[in-house]
């Protein structure tokens, strides 16, 4: 190791660092200019403001242009500057440090002799660093320190003595740090305090106007309209600017040029070819063309494509030789964008028929290395569906194509499949898309040719992983087509077999798409949910809820089953906990990072739209209990806006039975009526379905004074539903008959798991029929009962349906206090919930604000635009779009103005 001698007070500069090897003189040099270099004077008066903060940030894509504009900067710089170039072996901290000393030497700035300087290569004193700190603070003129590259440097070891060593400099230094990536810094303190000069990608690209300034330091003349044009094809990337303006010295009409340029012709492609493909050797020649092809390779797809062995040495040469091959680290690489896309023309000039093959080789390699979405962008470049197809059904990754990040993607991507396509996975895709749409008419079909051929296929029933995949896949489809036809034979039928399958298939497929059993569970629960069978149904839907695994992948299927399992509360009559489990279901959405159904961009289907449309009608319909109508009329709108056309039966009767609740609210009973009779199709009726079908229309005819018809309305009704019986007393208590009333009512079993909305109705039938009889005690005691009940749910709909009867005991006293604050105008009860303005009481909110999110929302009243609020709190636009986001989730709002007005009923402002 090499250290550091004294002599007297003189320290002897050592020549080489910490390993033996000589300090390389290079990497303290300022890099030169080249000669058509363009000073941009904006980002050089950017640069001098770097002198007034101890931190400078200059972050950019490779070919940004960084490294230039700092050294021109520090070109014309007076005062002790140091420049570092830092590389992949300043890695340990007793090497980086060992530069960092000799870059201030080579600088001129001094040093005592009690510095010293790092002995060791894996390690740094920390009283060397102290003593650096000092003396750096205890100057008069700042040093500027300089590091290049700084993306180079990842141990946060080196990270955390350079920040001490920032820290207790003070002034003494004012640190640039020229880099790719963040750095392990706090960057977030220095943001805070001001302390920090940042110049990113966005302000290194070249604006309309430069790049016509740079294209006539080259020689070229051309209007701002054509560097515009220019400009949107590079996006102001530097280098990039500097190859179209190389090429375009060549091209006697610039303009024309770059629209040939833009069209793909290629001036600038016969630059490149000569310049840098052309100067390679043969191998190395065919080799770029054909990875051309590719987003990114290794050395190993390389030789797929080519045929040889010789990939590897031959990209680590151009890599060196900066022949617009990148290195991504861990064996890959990626060609430069424009590079890449002139060698694919010249490609197909020259080897016309050539780049499917490639395409296909590249498949099969990849496929075989496990890499499923390359695999498919490959097959499908190839224009080899079968193959693709196939790649996604042998990895049981169909489920993909209904949730999770991918699913946008994989929907694209199979839209070029043709009819051209015949194998059983292609038809297993078809069918997948088109159910996805919820289109019957050619799903059906589809699902059926692809299970005949599966099932003409050699061999036993799963025999093999492959075989066993398709058949699950295809027992996954039927299973969601029969919960969108209403088929709950066809789903329990299903499910038995993808329970047989699922033995079949190896685990770690069923553990890397977890998506398969929640989609299966989901469909299986909601054709439960349409045929009745409520606690069969929950055991299925909570299969994927109580699931603490769940990641993107099952958050749609999730929240769909959050929304049914709330169905079912709701239907039971226990509103708190089905409006409970809606926002659950809507707070787990957001966190998963997907798209919100409600958001245009993301598709419709019953996996991403049907679970959120089911939450929001379950809302309308508590809505509509609550006598809250125009925010259930809000929440029917939404369902509608998200809804992309899906005919799942549960979804559509639920959207009429609430659309007729409301309009009988309103005083519309005809309407009501002609919504409720709105036809579902479906293979098997739904008891709850046509009960409640039948409980709205019963209602429809009692408000039309027809009593009799509402009776038998009720008659032809399903059994064993609870709300019904209380519907037929009421109707029959209507029909001058109490005792028939009273005899349902006591009918009904007490172990049913009833909630308020349907047991406050029954109390007040009750009480009305107490009344009838003139036993106004029993009907003042019911009618209490039914108060109190009725309180913790807001359900105010029973008592305003009540009719003229209820008006004198709710005028009493005692009532008048059980009713204060909610049912009627007065100050609410001491635990009453909080309310609107207009008396209405706002939703629950999922979770309490942080206090960093309360600050956010305390300037948002103040009508403090985003960036405003960053600027005032010392945190960046993106950090406050987060915090937004995270307080409209909470408060189960969209809008920044909904986000305030329930903030203020909630009193949090």
């Amino acid at each position: 190791m090499a250290g550091c001698e004294t002599n007297g007070s003189v320290p002897t500069a050592p020549h080489a660092d910490p390993r033996g090897d000589p300090f390389l003189r290079t990497r303290f040099a300022v890099p030169g200019r080249p000669a058509m270099f363009l000073r941009r004077d904006r980002l050089v008066r950017h640069l001098d403001r770097s002198l007034l903060t101890p931190l400078t940030l200059v972050n950019g894509a490779a070919g940004a242009g960084k490294t230039l504009l700092v050294a021109d900067w520090a070109t014309g710089r007076d005062g002790p500057l140091a420049w570092l170039t830092s590389e992949a072996t300043d890695q340990q901290p007793g090497v980086f440090w060992a530069y960092f000393l000799q870059a201030l030497r080579a600088s001129g700035v001094p040093r005592s002799a009690e510095l010293g300087d790092p002995a060791d290569v894996g390690r740094v004193d920390h009283p060397l660093l102290a003593r650096l700190a000092a003396e750096l603070s205890a100057r008069d003129a700042a040093v500027t320190v300089v590091i290049d590259q700084y993306d180079r440097v990842t141990d946060p070891e080196i990270a955390e003595q350079l920040e001490f060593v920032l820290h207790h400099a003070g002034r003494g230094l004012r640190l640039i740090l020229v880099t790719r990536t963040e750095p392990l810094l706090p960057l977030h303190r220095y943001r805070a305090a001001g302390d920090m000069t940042e110049i990113r990608d966005a302000e290194l690209a070249f604006t309309p106007e430069e790049a016509a300034v740079l294209l006539e330091t080259h020689g070229l003349r051309v209007p701002v309209h054509a560097a515009r044009a220019l400009v949107e094809r590079t996006r102001g990337w530097a280098a990039g600017l500097r190859l179209c303006a190389l090429a375009a010295r060549e091209s006697p009409n610039p303009e024309t040029y770059l629209k040939e340029f833009e069209a793909g012709r290629s001036t600038v492609a016969d630059f490149l070819l000569a310049e840098v493909l052309k100067r390679q050797t043969p191998e190395a020649q065919d080799l770029l063309l054909r990875v051309s092809v590719l987003d990114r390779f290794s050395p190993a797809l390389a030789n797929a494509l080519t045929e040889r062995a010789d990939a590897e040495p031959i990209l680590a040469g151009l890599h060196r030789e900066n022949a617009f091959v990148e290195d991504l680290g861990h064996t890959w690489y990626r060609l430069h964008p424009l590079f890449g896309e002139i060698l694919r023309a010249h490609l197909r000039m020259r080897s016309p028929g050539l780049e499917p093959e490639l395409h296909r080789r590249a498949a099969a390699w990849l496929r075989c290395s496990g890499s499923l979405a390359e695999t498919l962008g490959q097959g499908a470049a190839a224009g080899d569906w079968d193959f693709t197809a196939g790649a996604l059904v042998d990895d049981l990754a169909i489920g993909e194509l209904f949730t999770g990040l991918r699913s946008d993607d994989l929907t694209a991507l199979f839209a070029g499949m043709g009819p051209e396509a015949t194998s059983p996975a292609a038809d297993l895709v078809r069918a997948a898309r088109e159910l996805a749409r919820c289109d019957l008419e050619h799903g059906l079909p589809s699902l059926r040719r692809a299970r005949q051929s599966l099932d003409r296929e050699d061999g036993p029933p799963g025999g093999g992983a492959a075989q066993a995949a398709a058949r699950l896949s295809c027992a996954l489809l039927e299973t969601l087509a029969a919960r969108l036809t209403g088929s709950p034979g066809r789903a329990e039928t299903a499910a038995r077999a993808a329970a047989r399958l699922q033995e079949e298939v190896p685990a770690h497929f069923l553990d890397k798409h977890p998506e398969v059993t929640a989609l299966l569970q989901t469909h299986l629960g909601s054709t439960r949910l349409w045929a009745g069978r409520f606690e069969d149904a929950r055991a299925a839907l909570s299969t994927v809820t109580d699931d603490s695994s769940g990641t993107a992948a099952t958050a749609s299927a999730r929240e769909d089953c959050l929304g049914r399992l709330a169905l079912i509360d709701y239907l039971h009559g226990w509103l708190g906990r089905a409006e409970r489990r809606v926002l659950v279901a809507t707070s787990g959405t957001e966190g998963s990072g997907l798209a919100h159904p409600s958001d245009p961009a993301g598709p419709p289907g019953p996996a991403h739209a049907s679970g959120s449309v089911v939450g929001r009608l379950v809302l309308a319909a508590v809505a509509v209990d609550r006598n809250e109508l125009g925010r259930a009329q809000a929440l029917l709108h939404e369902a509608a806006h998200q809804d992309g056309g899906t005919r799942d039966p549960v979804t559509e009767a639920g959207r009429a039975i609430v659309t007729a609740r409301l309009l009988l609210a309103r005083g519309r009973p005809r309407a009501a009526l002609a919504a409720v009779e709105t036809a579902v199709r479906a293979d098997v009726a739904s008891p709850w379905a046509q009960g409640h079908t039948a409980l709205i229309a019963s209602a429809a005819h009692l408000a039309e004074g027809r009593p009799e018809t509402a009776v038998k309305v009720l008659q032809t009704a399903p059994d064993a539903q609870a709300a019904c019986a209380v519907g037929a007393a009421r109707a029959q208590l209507a029909a001058g008959r109490p005792d028939a009333a009273i005899a349902l009512l006591d009918g009904l079993c007490p172990e049913d798991p009833t909630g308020p909305a349907v047991t406050v109705r029954a109390m007040l039938v009750r009480a009305e029929a107490a009344d009838g009889a003139g036993d106004r005690a029993a009907s003042h005691r019911l009618v209490a009962q039914a108060l109190r009940e009725a309180r913790s749910e807001r359900l105010r709909r029973p008592f305003l349906e009540a009719g003229p009867w209820i008006r004198p005991s709710l005028d009493m006293a005692p009532l008048r206090v059980l009713a204060a604050g909610w049912l009627a105008p007065g100050s609410p009860p001491p635990t009453g919930p909080a309310r609107s303005a207009e008396g209405r009481p706002p939703p629950l909110v999922v979770e309490p604000l942080s206090g960093r999110e309360r600050d956010v929302l305390r300037r948002l009243a103040q009508m403090m635009s985003t960036e405003e609020i960053a600027a005032d709190l010392y945190v960046s636009v993106n950090t406050v779009k987060t915090h937004l986001k995270s307080v409209y989730r909470k408060l189960a709002v969209n809008r920044r103005s909904d986000a305030v007005r329930r903030a203020r009923e909630l009193r949090l402002l």
